[in-house]
């Protein structure tokens, strides 16, 4: 059996991430990855883009290339999946074998949430996760005209805005009242809706899928009134169920992801968490327990580990950051808007630059900033510092948010 000082499960950004700051502080111990797919990590956000788009080959989107992992002697074990853990004994089971290891780093991520009605499992019906779910749908795309996304958050109209530029047909099914409703303002949400509207999207809300049609491959979608929306292919974009079931089966503390502590650590000894799976207490969430799913997350964990498995010891406590584009827009967010009690819109909607801050007992908790980067830089210090400027003062465009910190 191999055995390994620090074994990461996870070969996204978290995993590639842990490995890549414990050399750079110095750690000397033997690191091994395990990842499920057959690729060196990759970047993701790219998937829905540009790598769909044809604007990126694969090797443009490695987070690193495979001479780097060997030269600083991290073993890359792709194309398989931890299925247990005995914490007690330190090691992990794969379907070639245990693995021993010193610390464990869990950074495996998520799979993509799928429809549970009937036709879900038809052909033409996809995710996108994966480099393998984008290829497997790009080679359908020459044969496709009209789409159906379901799913109103960022990845399903990510997907929209680059298939509408390919010249595809595309209605976004959203079963709530608006999209973005989980992570933004009403403000964010209908400027969305009004983009894709007016690039010829058909955006449907407050629709629930009853089930998709179609005998081998998918031909519609159903909706709960009975309308038959046609389809050539559906893409779902419905959220991430957490990979953590062999944690949890161990006995770490968890549901919705696996609970972490303030310096990342999940209940077993030596087993650390990171990224979209690690459920934990945000600072800048007014401390509720949640996930962040995200690119800037899954670093900045994985940055944090690393730094206290090489012994520099410091509770997590960095700024979540995001970012989506879709069409010539680029949005950039700082900080959680979740809880927010009230916000301010900086800019005009109309003029496609503007800034929604979102705000928490009179504090800058987030910000959203659509073609605006200078908010979005100068916002991080008002989020940073909790500051609770004058409302009149943020709503003025004319204000840099660096005079209000």
């Amino acid at each position: 059996m191999h055995h390994y000082d620090v074994l990461i499960v996870g070969a996204g950004h978290a995993g590639a991430q842990a490995a890549i700051a414990l050399r750079q502080a110095k750690f000397a111990g033997s690191i091994a990855v395990v990842g499920a797919e057959p690729e060196l990590p990759y970047e993701r956000p790219p998937l829905s883009k540009e790598y769909l788009g044809g604007e990126k080959s694969f090797d443009r989107l490695l987070i690193r290339p495979a001479a780097f992992w060997d030269e600083r002697q991290v073993m890359m074990l792709l194309g398989q999946r931890v299925t247990a853990i005995d914490a007690a004994a330190h090691r992990v089971g794969t379907p070639v074998g245990e693995i021993g290891y010193g610390r464990l780093v869990w950074a495996a991520g998520g799979t993509p949430r799928r429809l549970s009605c009937a036709g879900h499992d038809l052909a033409r019906v996809h995710t996108i996760r994966t480099r393998a779910d984008v290829d497997r749908l790009a080679a359908e795309l020459p044969t496709t005209d009209r789409v159906v996304v379901i799913g109103g958050g960022y990845i399903g109209l990510e997907a929209a805005a680059k298939l509408t530029k390919l010249g595809k047909h595309v209605t976004v099914i959203e079963a709530l009242d608006r999209v973005l409703a989980r992570v933004a303002g009403e403000t964010l949400s209908r400027f969305y809706e009004a983009e894709h509207r007016a690039h010829g999207v058909v955006v449907r809300l407050d629709e629930v899928v009853e089930c998709l049609m179609g005998d081998d491959r998918v031909t519609g979608v159903c909706l709960a009134g009975g309308e038959i929306i046609p389809a050539d292919m559906v893409i779902v974009g419905i959220g991430l169920i957490p990979e953590v079931a062999p944690l949890i089966a161990a006995g770490a503390r968890g549901g919705n992801g696996v609970a972490v502590d303030a310096h990342c650590r999940t209940s077993l000894a030596d087993v650390f968490a990171v990224g979209d799976c690690a459920l934990h207490a945000n600072d800048f969430a007014d401390g509720m327990v949640l996930r962040v799913e995200s690119v800037g997350n899954a670093n900045d964990m994985a940055t944090c580990v690393a730094r206290m498995i090489a012994g520099d010891e410091h509770p997590y406590h960095a700024v979540p950051w995001f970012w989506s584009n879709q069409y010539d827009l680029k949005m950039q967010t700082v900080g959680l808007s979740v809880g927010f009690d009230d916000f301010v819109v900086r800019g005009d909607p109309a003029t496609r630059s503007f800034s929604v801050v979102y705000l928490r007992r009179g504090k800058v908790v987030a910000l959203d900033c659509v073609n605006a980067t200078r908010d979005y830089v100068q916002g991080r210090a008002l989020v940073t510092a909790g500051a609770s400027p004058a409302r009149a003062r943020l709503a003025d465009g004319g204000t840099p948010l660096r005079d209000l910190t």
